[in-house]
């Protein structure tokens, strides 16, 4: 059933992106202050209410894709956030500039992925690729491959690519993403640490939420950028609380 917006209810876009802040906000500040898988309920209640802000960004990273007026320049953009996002990620988690020193996994912030899908969905739209199907699989294969070292690994790629081609169909968009998210579970569950494999199905919160979207951007134009700067500036913040409490010590996988 294709999903019908409702002009002047529901959220906008923008306010779409302040829950995923605050989400993710509490989510990171969790992450440095009580650092390694605690098990406390509340701790992980306050994990599970981060799990709000990957798929909300995924969501709003396909939204882009379809809107955006100028996609070289929204490529172009999200890399050199990329970019800027992996010192300040890494330094918020006590994580080494230089990748593969001390892991695989967490080796840059999501961001990476992020552009990265907006690039998948452009090698595989038909109005703006001219490769063939094999040539599409085969580079969409390369881009996991370059995206496996960072935050939401690769699956975040694929759960944008899903959710861009499921547009308009809600169910379709929500069984694709758990689809990939369950893989990253079952990953983290064998690798990392079973309790917090299982926490991310968690993202599943995020669907009462998107389904009240209303498809506008809403009033403050400025959110755009508002996103782009606080995100490495709350990473800078956390990476100073995690220093004057622990040290210069790795607080998760990866460091």
């Amino acid at each position: 059933m294709k999903k019908k917006y409702l002009t002047g209810k529901g959220f906008n876009s923008n306010q779409l992106k302040l829950f995923a802040i605050i989400a993710m906000t509490i989510d990171h500040l969790v992450s440095v202050i009580f650092p390694g898988y605690p098990k406390e309920w509340w701790i992980i209640a306050l994990h599970i209410i981060g799990r709000l802000t990957a798929p909300t960004m995924w969501f709003m990273i396909a939204e882009g894709y379809f809107y955006t007026r100028n996609l070289k320049k929204y490529i172009g953009r999200l890399f050199l956030f990329a970019f800027i996002s992996h010192f300040a990620y890494n330094f918020a988690f006590g994580i080494p500039f230089i990748p593969f020193q001390t892991s695989v996994f967490n080796q840059t912030s999501v961001i990476w992925s992020l552009a990265w899908a907006v690039v998948g969905i452009a090698l595989s739209d038909p109005k703006r690729s001219k490769l063939k199907q094999w040539q599409q699989t085969l580079l969409i294969m390369g881009i996991c491959v370059i995206t496996f070292c960072s935050d939401w690994s690769c699956i975040a790629v694929m759960a944008i690519i899903g959710i861009y081609y499921n547009r308009g169909n809600l169910k379709k968009q929500v069984m694709s993403m758990m689809s990939w998210v369950a893989m990253y579970a079952l990953i983290y569950f064998l690798f990392i640490d079973k309790v917090y494999g299982i926490l991310q199905l968690g993202v599943i919160i995020c669907v009462p939420f998107i389904m009240n979207y209303n498809g506008e951007r809403g009033k403050w134009k400025g959110m755009k950028w508002f996103f782009y700067l606080y995100y490495p500036a709350h990473l800078i913040v956390c990476g100073i609380i995690r220093l004057l409490l622990h040290g210069n010590v790795g607080v998760m996988i990866g460091g």
